[in-house]
């Protein structure tokens, strides 16, 4: 998109609000007015105010409010921000590993912990709030002022007032920060040919890792069903979600956007002798959100994949990053994006075709509960080929320890490798 831009000193401001040229439309005149208003205010500020403030942060501080002003994605970054922000797409970063957004309130709001994190691994959930960081409230903090505050060297520490969610009461979290790396995706074997595809973020480098990771297994084993997992994975950036999409579909539209004039496209799907054709379910929930949501509608609204999990986030809009001259920039909401039927998920997420709720796991009490005899408790009893999950692993496969684990505790894991295992058979019917 072309950006173009003018800057002026409040100095100019005020003299163009000042002037009175004849002959001015309504709506230029009303343009005037605004500006007027403006320099008015500023004037106020630096002749009254009760600390000497620097023009330059007042006028920071202006832009942060307008942007603030329109919607929570749209906001201002100094320079330190703007290469903060450039880090997590790109490269490593120091901090907790949280991705944020603010509610209706204007109050921190946990979309996703990442994966393998110090707020992951601190027990963040997606849907807690932030009331505090460090001390300093939260409500009406701009999103990059509040991701500048959690970030910070290897090593040191942030306190988090946090309020989980469901819970009446907020309770204090001290993490230590550490270097987040941005790996994009994880593999896992299943069983024999049926693969954990873990997308925890959408960098620069997501579909590469995707193509690199199906490679590196499909180069000596047939490959049979993927699950998909895309639970608490908050997005990132738009190319990504198009050609990790296009990467499972051979054909067709894979998401549009509209905005206002050039900012309005539609984005397709190309055949590849690289594109993935096993069978497919798709796990998402509430932290899924944006990128995610626009793979998962497009597998949804495609037919190629069976989505199973939590309503998403429903983040339905795209931001731009414009750099400004001074080395900050502007994130701004451009544009809604559609699924390939139309569909907008703004504000409504996307529900999955089988609604199903995570389970945390049964926890040990003291209190042991009323034993019952079954069949498992006989002497002598036979033993089911067919493990936890329901599915046995066909002849010499047996899973890894962390594997089965998961499983045990995943209810959402469990019933998706059950229906990738079914849905070969099930498409056949059909």
């Amino acid at each position: 998109m072309r950006i173009s831009m003018w800057v002026a000193s409040a100095a100019a401001l005020a003299i163009l609000a000042f002037s009175t040229a004849p002959g001015l439309a309504t709506g230029d005149q009303n343009k005037f007015d605004s500006l007027k208003r403006f320099s008015q205010v500023l004037d106020m500020v630096e002749r009254y105010y009760v600390n000497e403030v620097s023009r330059k942060d007042i006028i920071d501080g202006a832009i942060q409010g307008m942007l603030q002003s329109l919607d929570p994605h749209s906001s201002f970054m100094d320079p330190t921000e703007y290469q903060s922000m450039q880090e997590t797409t790109s490269g490593e970063f120091f901090g907790i590993g949280i991705e944020i957004t603010q509610d209706e309130n204007g109050i921190l709001k946990v979309v996703a912990p990442i994966e393998d994190t110090p707020a992951w691994k601190a027990g963040l959930k997606s849907g807690d709030l932030i009331l505090e960081v460090g001390g300093a409230p939260t409500q009406e903090m701009s999103l990059s002022k509040a991701v500048s505050l959690i970030k910070g060297p290897k090593g040191s520490k942030v306190t988090l007032t946090v309020l989980p969610k469901n819970a009446n009461e907020p309770k204090e979290m001290t993490i230590t920060r550490d270097i987040i790396p941005l790996i994009s995706v994880k593999t896992r074997l299943l069983d024999d040919g049926f693969l954990w595809v873990r997308l925890m973020r959408f960098s620069e480098r997501t579909t590469d890792e995707l193509y690199e990771k199906i490679a590196e297994y499909s180069k000596q084993n047939e490959l049979k069903g993927i699950v998909l997992d895309m639970r608490d994975n908050p997005g990132g950036l738009l190319d990504q979600s198009v050609s990790v999409a296009d990467a499972f579909l051979g054909q067709g539209t894979v998401v549009s956007i509209r905005g206002r004039g050039k900012e309005s496209r539609e984005f397709t799907a190309r055949t590849q002798s690289s594109d993935i054709t096993a069978p497919m379910v798709v796990l998402i929930n509430a932290g899924s959100a944006s990128a995610s949501e626009i793979v998962a509608g497009a597998l949804r609204d495609h037919k190629r994949a069976l989505l199973v999990g939590e309503r998403s986030f429903g983040k339905g809009s795209v931001q731009n990053i414009i750099p400004l001259s001074d080395g900050g920039a502007v994130k701004l909401t451009i544009a809604h994006y559609y699924t390939p039927n139309g569909t907008s998920i703004q504000a409504e997420g996307i529900q999955p075709d089988i609604l199903l709720p995570f389970e945390m796991p049964a926890e040990e009490t003291e209190k042991k509960p009323r034993r019952t005899m079954r069949e498992k408790d006989l002497d002598r009893h036979l033993d089911n080929p067919a493990d936890k999950t329901g599915v046995a692993p066909k002849g010499d496969f047996k899973r890894t320890q962390e594997v089965q684990e998961a499983l045990d505790r995943d209810n959402q894991l469990r019933m998706a490798l059950q229906l990738v295992h079914s849905l070969p058979r099930i498409q056949s019917i059909h």
